[in-house]
């Protein structure tokens, strides 16, 4: 049984000629227990969806039911107050007059208040830190303690409004994983909107990727990166190398020469024009004396843990190809020309359904 069901929810802005429908029929659940995050380009109804499930965006049509109490229906709607949901808003917004321990305390009664304050400070990670202001701690400290505002009042659901954003890279990964285990320790179920895929990857359950309006595909993170349903969804995970390929049965003819098919991709019993897709990491170089397509280097990145090699494909009679990037962890290529060789199987999208 899902903990949250959404079916059919329409939300829209504006009256009459300008009136724009963001949500357009979303359909979503979200298993009790998981972390359930939902990425998509801006403007495709992240934060509107969040604001509907909160109870601040009143639905068009569709309906959310929260742990089998519906919530938002066509004839009705339950006050935020009344869903069992929190909210963790991007910046913390701590009261500045409220010690920490005042502040995870807020909204609950003062008997219940010490234990359970205690409890929360040692779940987040910040034992005997109760009694510092928000100004005294870091910017890490401070989504950890909205964090425990939210889990306070022990909610059916949390709601992370992309609470890492505001944080630098080297703190924004520390933080997330303190944020996931504190989550997993107090069996919370949460929904987590953000735009950073990488986050969304590493830290979910499953993976909401949102286009126009509506869930383009929802997955475990290794499917939706590795098996995306369509090319929307694969250019917006992680890089893609897009190829123009002819498929027939398990393979298709690319300029990076026959590539294998995945099984649960489109097969074809004829030759179909499409698009062939490849993670940079599938594209392995290789020495020239080895088989494989020749390239010329046109670009370097180095970022310590890997490296991304941009590569442009030289054709038949030295005709130039597309351009390709190759993700690689060895050493970076010193000669301008290379080899490329595919590793694993690829995807293929037929012409008439690539977007």
């Amino acid at each position: 049984m899902n903990l949250v069901t959404i079916r059919g929810l329409h939300v829209a802005f504006g009256q009459g000629p300008d009136r724009v429908e963001v949500l357009r029929g979303l359909d979503l659940d979200i298993a009790p227990g998981h972390l359930t995050a939902v990425v998509g380009p801006s403007g495709c109804g992240k934060t509107t969806l969040l604001r509907a499930i909160a109870g601040f965006v009143t639905p068009d049509d569709g309906s959310i039911i929260i742990d089998g109490q519906p919530v938002a229906f066509p004839w009705g709607q339950v006050p935020p107050e009344k869903r069992g949901v929190t909210l963790v808003p991007q910046e913390g917004a701590l009261f500045p007059h409220l010690d920490v321990a005042g502040n995870i305390a807020f909204g609950l009664s003062r008997k219940a208040s010490k234990t359970r304050v205690d409890e929360l400070l040692d779940l987040v990670g910040m034992s005997g830190m109760g009694s510092r202001r928000p100004h005294e701690i870091s910017g890490g400290q401070q989504q950890r303690v909205a964090l425990a505002r939210a889990l306070a009042p022990e909610p059916k659901l949390v709601l992370l409004d992309e609470p890492f954003s505001a944080l630098d890279a080297g703190l924004r990964e520390s933080v997330r994983a303190q944020v996931r285990r504190a989550l997993r320790l107090a069996g919370t179920t949460a929904l987590l909107v953000t735009h950073d895929q990488d986050e969304a990857l590493s830290v979910a359950d499953s993976v909401a990727v949102l286009a126009d309006g509506r869930v383009a595909m929802h997955d475990s993170p290794e499917r939706v990166y590795a098996a995306p349903t369509d090319l929307g969804v694969a250019r917006f995970v992680g890089q893609v190398v897009e190829l123009p390929g002819r498929a027939l049965g398990d393979q298709a003819h690319t300029a990076l020469g026959a590539v294998t098919l995945s099984a649960d991709t489109t097969h074809t019993d004829r030759p179909t024009e499409g698009t062939v897709t490849l993670r940079p990491e599938q594209i392995r170089i290789c020495g020239l004396a080895e088989p494989g397509v020749v390239g010329l280097v046109e670009e370097r990145t180095y970022y310590g843990h890997d490296a991304t090699v941009a590569v442009r494909l030289v054709g038949e009679h030295g005709a130039t190809g597309p351009r390709v990037i190759v993700r690689t962890t060895g050493e970076l290529p010193t000669a301008d020309e290379v080899r490329l060789h595919v590793t694993g199987k690829g995807r293929f999208f037929p012409a008439e359904t690539t977007t």
